[in-house]
């Protein structure tokens, strides 16, 4: 017979902290409790593997589940002194879910089961104490009402707050035993109102009805978008928990709790949390009652009047510091427990490890590690590498009052506060005036590339997580809000409408991209701060990991950010990023539109020392460190002038007629331009362009060589080849320009040549490609939309059906596609290793800052990721954590 149940309590248990897979964590975590000998309420678990069951069999259970809980039942009455169901002794039980990750408040409880109509009365003669048995019956008519039988809340809320207004109660602790009689007797008519059934009597249906409950709540609404958000699989499931019932509500010698053994906000070493004398649980969190602090010290520093825990009940309290002490040491962590105090007796209902904010998480780590405790290696594992993001931008100050007028999705973390613009042109005059600006437009373009680099944050009311805004503005580091649908922008008016209220452009508004809120007026910052627990922990992931962390710069900004945050060099400068500004893409639009070679190549003669400059500065703040420049690949209609004034500047600058220009502009016009007239097909078909580029880059490379001292070796991408035949042309002309710009300057560079594989086809051919290309970087932005088909900019309609409905695990724009995507990565990687055994593989795309690309990249043996400059500690300790974990499943 299959063991579906497992007990706890008296000092024993069935189970342990290790099957938490089996019994969830709270489940394992109640019996480590019991084997450590804490005091903790007898109860038993229903394992996962049941809710597994319950999901493949139609919401039924196993046929002997019910012997099996009908036993565990029996025993946990024997421990408690009570039986479940006698109308003169009854064992009243809490009931809750426990999945194998802690997913707090998504799932449901139920407390105080086995009170009806009579048991009520046993329990008022028990305990002595006949306010406190109603009081217990009516929490449980409401929560079992809510949870089981489907009552909305506030039905009882409503009689609730009425009778305590006739009664002139301030607060729920006020009622007296009648005053719960006749509540209880007003819920049980909402009950029978709204379901046509008078509230359950019989306490096995009771229970059968809350276990049924808390399976189906695994497949509720927030339970499901929690596990998206947290990427926990929904075949886990949850175990589910029923407990003999202790009462923190039983008088003054009484109480209940909630505490972290350390400051979950801050990481320091001291308890925290909150109690109240004669409560239940629900009451600490409900806000309905002011919550006391658990330490003297705590109350002091809140100038509480309320006696604290270490006050109010010394010797609960000494008892509850030893627990504390005991799970910290044993777990090896800070726990997040609950506990209650019934009649002066101490009880440990919970211990998990808590949730804590990332500067907390780097704190408990460093210091744990420090006493010994946990392993360097482990501290490094400890800490959950996108939540460095909360440390690397501006966030809001918590204590600051937010005016919140909408909410969109946190598409890019970080806070930032300025005027509102509604055009990138006024943005970018702005900035020069010494103004701080939100770029707020429906949806951003290539073209708002500079009024997104000079607004301190983006706010758009279309697009999603992966749209342009999203993907441009991570990677500069600017906070953004996108999808902001309640938002109304209105361009002709110069006006956006939120939440009822019009703001004009200069009105100043505040966003924050790490929850999507849009708020009124400005808001107080913190800015981050990189040093103390931060750069020590920093410190020992890179000296474990084995892959090297670059950035992905385009601007001498980016550049000097990355090597703040620790970048070993530049893996990926897209060089048509650096022509958006009003004073070159005049400049770049000439040579597009040029109908020969001798227009090209004069409009590329003012933009050759523009580039040498950017490419200078590049390597000079580099300072010797690798630097790899991708040749020109701007899909054409990023550049082509649009509008009448586009045109006519284009023709002034070149003395070209305008109409002349406007067919041209239409005969370059593409149906599919990412697939289009772009990359190394720009080079092949008007080689002086990447000729061009290649001098800036060796005259760039010498001039900063010369500043610094330091060797340079300059890395030159030819983007999107499919051929080696494509490679092998541009080569030759970016091996001309080295031979020229030495005989010129006196100056040999070496310099390497490679390519990014971006297209199945290169990936497939990467062995024959591999005898030109001395690297590979994967491009896995456009592979994810070559392989799968998908635009990046228009698959936000369908993506999240595909995630729900599990064809695909997460958006493959945010954490790659290792099984089809991933695969193309490997074996392009293979193939190329077989042609060139040093060849140099990094990968350069969006996935570089995911830490689950990451773990891909270090078991396919890349040797370098690069990312946005804000990532670059997110993928230090990404890549810290892959090797630590590719190490230890080489020796298992």
């Amino acid at each position: 017979m299959a063991k579906w149940v497992y007990s706890f309590g008296g000092g024993k248990a069935e189970g342990a902290s290790a099957m938490k897979n089996l019994l969830g964590g709270k489940g394992a975590n109640l019996a480590e409790m019991a084997n450590l000998g804490l005091p903790v309420p007898p109860g038993f678990t229903i394992s996962t593997e049941v809710c597994t069951f319950y999901y493949a069999n139609g919401r039924t259970f196993p046929a002997d589940l019910t012997e099996q809980v009908e036993a565990a039942l029996a025993h946990v009455g024997k421990l408690a002194g009570h039986t479940f169901g006698d109308p003169d002794d009854p064992l009243l039980v809490s009931v809750r879910s426990g999945a194998r990750a802690s997913m707090p408040g998504m799932m449901d409880t139920v407390l105080n089961l086995g009170l009806n109509d009579s048991t009520v009365d046993a329990v008022a003669k028990s305990a002595g104490d006949e306010r406190f048995a109603w009081d217990s019956y009516r929490r449980f008519i409401q929560m079992y009402s809510n949870v089981v039988l489907e009552v909305e809340h506030h039905n009882f809320e409503e009689i609730l707050e009425v009778y305590k207004d006739q009664k002139g109660y301030l607060q729920d602790t006020d009622l007296k035993a009648e005053d719960w009689r006749k509540i209880v007797v007003s819920y049980k008519e909402v009950v029978q109102r709204e379901t046509g059934k008078a509230f359950p009597q019989h306490p096995k249906e009771q229970l059968w009805g809350a276990i049924g409950a808390v399976f189906s709540s695994w497949m509720n609404h927030r339970a499901i978008t929690y596990r998206r958000l947290h990427d926990i699989p929904e075949s886990w499931g949850t175990a589910v928990n029923v407990q003999a019932m202790v009462f923190g509500n039983m008088g003054e010698s009484s109480a209940t709790g909630v505490a972290f053994t350390r400051n979950p906000a801050n990481g320091e070493n001291a308890l925290y949390g909150e109690f109240l004398i004669n409560a239940q649980g629900e009451d600490v969190v409900a806000g309905i009652r002011t919550p006391q602090n658990i330490t003297e010290a705590a109350r002091i520093a809140a100038k509480s009047e309320k006696p604290s825990l270490e006050q109010a009940m010394p010797e609960v309290f000494a008892e509850f510091v030893r627990a504390t002490q005991l799970l910290e040491k044993h777990y090896r962590d800070m726990q997040d427990m609950e506990f209650t105090v019934e009649r002066g007796k101490f009880w440990m209902l919970q211990t998990r490890n808590g949730k804590r904010t990332a500067r907390a998480a780097l704190r408990v780590a460093v210091e744990m590690a420090d006493a010994g405790l946990i392993t360097r290696q482990e501290a490094i594992h400890r800490i959950e590498p996108a939540s460095l993001d909360q440390l690397l931008h501006p966030t809001l100050d918590p204590k600051a009052e937010r005016k919140i007028v909408a909410t969109g999705l946190p598409a890019s973390p970080g806070a930032a506060s300025g005027e509102i613009v509604f055009s990138s042109d006024e943005a970018e005059t702005l900035k020069a005036a010494g103004h701080k600006v939100i770029l707020v437009r429906v949806e951003t373009s290539p073209e708002d590339i500079h009024g997104m680099h000079a607004a301190e944050g983006i706010l758009t009311t279309r697009g999603g997580m992966t749209s342009h805004a999203a993907v441009v503005a991570r990677g500069m580091g600017k906070p953004c809000v996108s999808g902001a649908g309640t938002v109304r922008v209105d361009y002709a008016t110069q006006t956006m409408t939120a939440l009822g209220k019009t703001f004009n452009k200069g009105d100043i508004v505040t966003i924050d991209g790490a929850t999507g809120q849009v708020m009124e007026g400005a808001v107080a910052m913190r800015h981050p701060e990189l040093s103390g627990d931060f750069a020590v922990l920093m410190g020992w992931a890179d000296a474990e990991r084995r892959m090297k962390v670059r950035a992905n710069a385009d601007t001498p900004h980016d550049a000097r950010v990355a090597r703040q945050f620790g970048a070993e060099g530049i893996g990926l400068c897209r060089t048509e990023h650096m022509f958006f500004d009003n004073d070159r893409i005049v400049a770049v639009r000439e040579m597009i539109l040029a109908d020969d070679e001798a227009g090209r190549r004069a409009a590329l003669a003012k933009i050759l020392p523009m580039q040498r400059g950017d490419f200078a500065a590049l390597f000079e703040i580099m300072h010797g460190l690798p630097v790899t420049i991708r040749l020109l690949d701007p899909p054409l209609h990023e550049f082509l002038p649009h509008t009448t004034q586009e045109i006519a500047e284009v023709a002034a600058a070149t003395g070209a007629d305008p109409e002349k220009l406007r067919r041209r502009a239409n005969e370059l016009h593409e149906f599919n331009p990412m697939l289009g007239f772009r990359g190394v097909r720009l080079a092949v078909a008007f080689p002086e362009i990447a000729e061009m580029q290649a001098r800036a880059i060796f005259e760039g490379a010498v001039e900063a060589q010369k500043k610094t001292g330091e060797n340079v070796t300059p890395e030159i991408m030819v983007p999107l080849v499919f051929s080696k035949r494509e490679l092998d042309l541009v080569k030759e002309r970016i091996d001309a320009m080295a031979e020229a710009v030495a005989k010129e300057t006196g100056v040999t560079l070496p310099y390497h040549v490679g390519t990014m594989i971006e297209l199945p086809r290169a990936a497939l051919r990467a062995g024959e490609i591999a005898e030109t290309a001395e690297f590979f970087s994967f491009g896995t932005n456009d592979l994810t939309q070559t392989t799968l088909g998908i635009s990046r900019d228009d698959a936000g309609s369908f993506l999240g059906i595909y995630v729900q409905k599990n064809i695909l695990p997460q958006d493959p724009f945010v954490a790659l596609d290792q099984e089809g995507v991933g695969e193309l990565v490997a074996l392009a990687a293979e193939r190329g290793r077989k042609t060139r055994d040093k060849i140099k593989l990094g990968i350069c795309g969006e996935h570089g800052g995911d830490p689950s690309s990451i773990a891909f990249c270090e078991k396919t043996g890349l040797d370098y990721v690069s990312c946005s400059p804000y990532r670059v500690p997110i993928a230090r300790l990404a890549a810290a954590q892959a090797a630590l974990g590719q190490a230890a499943r080489s020796t298992a």
